[in-house]
């Protein structure tokens, strides 16, 4: 799918195309490729003499692959993008940059919220974009926007996870439950610092470039210092994390020793019953009950007795709670 935005008054207006034709009557600011067909490719390639970058191009993550400049002068850059899903873990998805012939051309294979957003607002904010790289930045600042709402997500989902911990009764099903949310937030968690990283990269990249002016190189700045505020977020995140991993893990130890107590202290309890049935049938030449007819009663009932007073005892001292 392709989508062609031109520029109108600081704002992006998007336009349809259906055709190439329809491409070649346009002079956009931004091209914007979600899984392009092959078509759509060619008519990129025929019309603005743009190459764009196969799939496997685009996950390329070599060092020396994420930003360069072509032969013909394109500078081309790979930057992460986070994209959550309702029905998935999160997953960083690339999209390939190319700024050629003061237009932006993007390509990646699903349809981003942070492109959502962007566009959204740039239809409402009249006179916020002046040329291809404000679009570029104003990517990378609404990326760190969504960053910042996912963390804010994780903080809410940890508290009811850390509700869930701290209740009076944690069986080992909530433990469970528990063990895969806090590991679903710790994936996401990391993603996002990941996702940071990247695009603090790529803004410095910009700015060493020379590539900005006086007021785009300040935003690029300000969104320096948005990324860097994140970092403290997501350290206090991971440490939360940690924190509600270890009390998770201590419930899941003090359940198995429960288990394990109830056997040691059936194993003491049965321990002189067991001893009092040893010594009466080895104190008998022959059948007790043709020696002495009370035997087995006897037996029986000390038995019981030497049982039940272990438990008592324990019960005493509180190791039955």
């Amino acid at each position: 799918m392709i989508n062609v935005f031109v520029l109108q008054n600081g704002r992006l207006n998007q336009v349809p195309i259906d055709s190439r034709a329809d491409l070649e009557q346009v002079e956009p600011v931004w091209v914007d490729l979600t899984d392009p067909t092959d078509d759509e490719r060619a008519w990129v390639k025929t019309i603005y003499g743009v190459t764009l970058p196969g799939e496997d191009e685009v996950k390329d993550i070599e060092a020396s692959a994420r930003y360069y400049e072509a032969e013909n002068g394109d500078l081309h850059l790979r930057t992460d993008f986070l994209l959550e899903e309702e029905d998935g873990p999160s997953r960083i998805v690339t999209v390939a940059f190319i700024l050629a012939r003061k237009m932006l051309f993007s390509v990646h294979t699903d349809d981003l919220p942070v492109f959502r957003l962007v566009r959204m607002r740039a239809r409402s904010r009249p006179g916020s974009i002046a040329d291809y790289m404000d679009v570029l930045l104003d990517l990378y600042a609404t990326d760190a926007e969504y960053s910042a709402d996912a963390l804010e997500g994780i903080y809410q989902n940890l508290e009811e996870v850390s509700s869930r911990v701290l209740q009076e009764e944690f069986t080992d099903t909530d433990a469970a439950a528990t063990l895969n949310a806090i590991a679903h937030e710790e994936d996401l968690n990391g993603r996002i610092r990941r996702n940071m990283m990247d695009t603090r990269r790529a803004v410095s990249f910009l700015m060493r470039g020379r590539l900005l002016n006086s007021e785009q190189f300040e935003e690029a700045r300000q969104i320096l210092r948005d990324i860097e505020s994140l970092d403290g977020h997501t350290s206090f995140l991971f440490d939360k994390i940690n924190f509600l991993m270890d009390a998770t893990v201590g419930f899941i130890n003090i359940n198995q020793n429960k288990i394990i107590k109830i056997f040691s202290v059936a194993s003491v309890a049965f321990l002189p019953p067991t001893l009092i049935a040893s010594i009466y049938g080895m104190n008998f030449k022959w059948l007790p009950e043709l020696e002495w007819q009370a035997g087995y009663p006897f037996a029986l009932a000390l038995m019981v007795t030497s049982a039940i007073a272990p438990f008592l005892y324990f019960r005493h001292r509180g190791w039955l709670k």
